[in-house]
């Protein structure tokens, strides 16, 4: 179960109170589903009964536990716990882990992309501006891997460097399947402007000079050239291109030993497993928030708790191949997946070999 199926779930349950007489709220679009944080407890949590509480009229933890009652039985969820003034903590049954490699592999770079057309037609417009061009750039992969359609609109020509050094398309709309005419009007009109860059990115290239620009908040200043290009655990972009090219070498590996992936529960991979189950949420919120710079922390996440996992995952000396392997190396590999599809939406290459 992903965050945004417990999500659907949550919210399903808020529905059934409504409908039940137990709760009089408005049933909310949708219900925020993160890792727990401190005092909590589980895989994920949610605050809805919070956000409920003052429309119900009732205090949050009896909200947390109306909720709690019709959660508690739902498929893949092992136990629900109320903690504090009300967040309900969830723990999924140990065969969640599994169905979650699972739905990775069977999307690969794609988990966590809409399907389809959303019905969203986005104008974005930027300045003739380095940082703003390649922002502008990312985001247009992003809110088009959620189903919009985007056009693109700079207030000036173009570098050609631009293009052929650090790949921005130049304005060219990409169109989800089934999208609109492009002469549609757009629902959103967006207008990018991030901080500028202070010096010339060109230098770094295409993938050191976009994460430069990327990686930043938009109202911070890049650091150009920083340490961008320097192969070690310092660099976020290292980590994130390393923990990618480590799990393609353990499959390479692992097939020299007639070792194959096979999704199944893993120990001691709870980060992990909560970094790439919030894989969606966080696309969406970096379309929803304008902000590509969301995907590129939170590739930094799962790249960091990604690379304790690959140690165990072949056996080691005169051990046997086991089932145990096979599930850890199917994990590794939902998590190069993930590394490998959000750096393509940032415009960077994930290379197998580093």
């Amino acid at each position: 179960m992903t965050p945004v199926e417990l999500s659907r779930t949550v919210l399903h349950a808020v529905r059934r109170a409504v409908d039940e007489g137990e709760l009089s709220v408005t049933v909310p679009e949708r219900a925020v589903v993160t890792p727990p944080g401190p005092g909590g407890c589980g895989d994920y949590a949610t605050s809805i009964a919070l956000q409920l509480a003052a429309a119900a009229g009732q205090p949050p933890r009896r909200v947390a536990e109306i909720l709690r009652a019709r959660l508690a039985g739902e498929a893949f969820i092992g136990d629900v716990v109320v903690t504090g003034p009300g967040f309900l903590n969830f723990s999924l049954e140990r065969n969640a882990s599994a169905l979650l490699v699972e739905e990775i592999l069977r999307r690969g770079r794609r988990y966590g992309h809409a399907e389809g057309f959303s019905g969203t037609v986005v104008q974005l417009r930027c300045p003739a501006e380095v940082r703003a061009v390649v922002v502008t750039d990312a985001l247009a992969r992003v809110l088009r891997s959620q189903g919009d359609f985007v056009r693109i609109t700079c207030d000036g020509r173009l570098a050609p460097e631009w293009e052929t050094v650090l790949g921005v398309d130049g304005g060219h709309p990409g169109n989800p399947s089934a999208g609109p005419s492009p002469r549609s009007l757009p629902d959103l009109d967006i207008t990018v402007h991030p901080t500028p860059a202070p010096a010339d990115p060109l230098p770094l290239g295409r993938d050191a000079g976009r994460w430069a620009l990327l990686y930043p908040a938009a109202h911070d200043r890049p650091r150009i050239p920083g340490d961008h290009l320097v192969q070690r655990e310092a660099n976020p972009l290292f980590r994130v291109r390393y923990a990618h090219a480590r799990t393609r070498a353990l499959l390479r590996n692992a097939a020299d030993l007639g070792l194959h992936p096979e999704p199944g529960p893993v120990s001691d991979a709870e980060a992990l497993l909560a970094a790439l189950g919030d894989h969606p949420r966080i696309l969406t919120t970096a379309a929803t928030h304008r902000g590509p710079d969301r995907l590129a922390r939170h590739l930094v996440t799962v790249a960091d708790a990604t690379l304790p996992l690959l140690p165990a995952v072949l056996p080691l000396g005169d051990e046997k191949p086991s089932a145990a392997h096979r599930a850890r190396l199917a994990l590794a590999e939902a998590a190069g997946a993930v590394l490998a599809g959000g750096l393509s939406l940032l415009g960077i290459d994930a290379p197998d070999h580093l």
